[in-house]
């Protein structure tokens, strides 16, 4: 299946600070969910910031159903739908102030559809924005950016700060809204709970550089680690460990692939891993 984004070696550095992102690459295929994790400063708002073209990249290539970004690719732009971490709707404005200016700047704007989200939502049409919630303000702001038709749903810790309950109606409009195998999701997070639940591949971004970029099932199902001794560690061939981290009486060793790890050595414990857990490892651990 053809992707709807791809980011190929994409460098951007500032002039006075010592982050840049290095090389970043990876790729989302249509009717997917990207997760894209990493620690707050890693480089996820840059990337978004480049592939929106927001911020000028060094260098790389960035395609969006198959085209680069320009600052004239109206049609371009709206085929996406962009969800911050924070309001940016003034708040003396109401839902319906909202819909009557997106009219005029989306051409696919669906006045229907808004309201059924608004329903689904239960967010009160006439009652201005600073009477809402931070829950409602971020559902607000996904009925907006859904009703206009979009193909990809960019969202950059849009799911940050909220309670379980929203977080789970706001991921189950995601997962319908990837029904259709024409859309695309990427969903910048630092919740894995969340990733877990509604993603088909996970990004991890450290420092600026990608640690890796997998397919969900494949780190929640074949990776695994084992559970060591100091005296069994001393028996793993290197070649075997993707990381490893020392603690006051245990060993851990991230595997690959579990299913062989325990075959080749059926006396240490292996257990499954979480996204997170993976995550400590690669970063804390030795590689």
């Amino acid at each position: 299946m053809c992707a709807i984004l791809e980011v190929k070696e994409l460098t951007k550095s500032y002039e006075k600070s010592d982050f840049r992102l290095n090389n970043i690459s990876f790729t989302i295929p249509r009717g997917t969910i990207m997760g894209f994790v990493g620690e707050n400063g890693a480089g996820k708002t840059t990337t978004i910031g480049c592939i929106l073209n927001t911020l000028i990249k060094d260098r790389g290539s960035i395609k969006i159903f198959g085209k680069e970004m320009t600052d004239t690719s109206i049609e371009l732009r709206s085929d996406i739908g962009v969800v911050y971490d924070s309001n940016v709707f003034p708040e003396h404005l109401t839902p319906a102030n909202i819909a009557a200016g997106m009219r005029y700047i989306h051409a696919n704007w669906d006045n229907g559809l808004f309201q059924e989200y608004l329903l689904k939502f239960k967010l009160p049409e006439k009652k201005k924005i600073k009477t809402y919630s931070r829950g409602m303000t971020m559902k607000l702001a996904v009925a907006v950016a859904l009703a206009h038709h979009p193909k990809l749903l960019i969202l950059d810790e849009a799911t940050s700060g909220l309670d379980p309950i929203v977080r789970d109606d706001i991921l189950d409009v995601f997962l319908d809204f990837v029904q259709d195998d024409n859309n695309s999701i990427l969903l910048s997070s630092h919740i894995t709970s969340d990733l877990e639940k509604v993603a088909d591949y996970i990004t991890f971004i450290h420092e600026g550089s990608i640690i890796f970029s997998e397919k969900k099932d494949v780190l929640k199902y074949n990776y695994g680690v084992m559970r060591c001794k100091q005296s069994q560690f001393e028996k793993i061939d290197s070649s075997d460990m993707l990381a490893y981290r020392k603690h006051d009486y245990q060993i851990d060793v991230l595997v690959a692939d579990k299913e062989v790890a325990a075959k080749k050595y059926p006396n240490v414990i292996i257990d499954h891993t979480s996204i997170e857990e993976i995550m400590l490892l690669l970063v804390k651990g030795v590689k």
